[in-house]
């Protein structure tokens, strides 16, 4: 997606890190770059406010639940194994996928 507008960081970019940016997990100067693009750019906001409607929506009515402590050490596993440059095992997916459906 994009305007068609040149700007400092491109549309696609934003769209890409929005939800860093919705969870504050950026470093400030892209912050302050994303909001920036916000300020001169209709669409890529239009989009930022559906995010962040959807995210507060799903909050409100989820929010409190508790995550099981296994699988919440599964993910932050996954994480940290992403970050790091690591290989994930497709193998895992699939049980965690199976794991957690089933005790739902």
């Amino acid at each position: 997606m994009s305007c068609g507008d040149p700007h400092e960081t491109d549309c696609s970019e934003v769209l890409d890190h929005l939800y860093e940016y919705l969870d504050s997990e950026m470093p400030p100067l892209d912050r302050d770059k994303f909001q920036h693009h916000f300020e001169e750019c209709s669409p890529c906001l239009e989009k930022y406010g559906l995010e962040e409607a959807v995210k507060k929506l799903v909050k409100r009515c989820c929010g409190q639940d508790d995550v099981p402590t296994d699988l919440r050490a599964k993910v932050m596993g996954r994480i940290d194994l992403i970050r790091s440059g690591q290989a994930v095992p497709e193998h895992d997916v699939a049980t965690t996928s199976a794991t957690t459906s089933q005790e739902s």
